[in-house]
């Protein structure tokens, strides 16, 4: 049964850095998606490596079936619909707030916060106007400081 084969996308921060892979005379491209290819080519390219002779190194290709491959396909389509969703800006809808609206929409005030206020007192008179200016003080004009000399 045939196997399905593509090149891991780039992503150098994962160590996906191979575009472009030749092998048994098939020119392999990472922007072509997915290649059927015989089984005993799938088993050679499952084996392959980032960095030859470098065991350690991530492999080069998805290999799997079709059922496998839609699945993948599925969730690397939802992880990127999500961090486009986390991309996008969040729109707040301005409006004016008056304290009423406040109120309803908090619900209605307790009446323990507004009996525990106090009543603003009668003596104090209200400001019509702003207060006198106070003359401005001139700082004294300082002399240069005597110099001292050497003996």
């Amino acid at each position: 049964m045939p196997k399905l084969i593509r090149i891991k996308p780039y992503d150098p921060k994962r160590g996906h850095l191979v575009r472009r892979y030749t092998a048994f005379s098939i020119r392999l491209e990472e922007s072509r998606g997915w290649y059927r290819v015989a089984d005993d080519v799938a088993e050679y390219l499952s084996k392959v490596h980032q960095a030859p002779h470098d065991d350690d190194s991530p492999l080069v290709f998805d290999v799997c079936t079709e059922a496998e491959a839609k699945a993948l396909e599925e969730a690397e389509r939802k992880k990127a619909e999500e961090r486009a969703k986390a991309a996008e800006p969040n729109v707040a809808t301005p409006y004016d707030l008056t304290t009423s609206d406040l109120a309803s929409h908090r619900g209605a005030a307790r009446p323990e916060t507004v009996a525990a206020l106090p009543a603003p007192s009668p003596e104090l008179p209200a400001m019509s106007s702003p207060p006198p200016a106070t003359p401005a003080v001139a700082p004294p004009a300082l002399a240069p400081a005597p110099k001292a000399s050497r003996k």
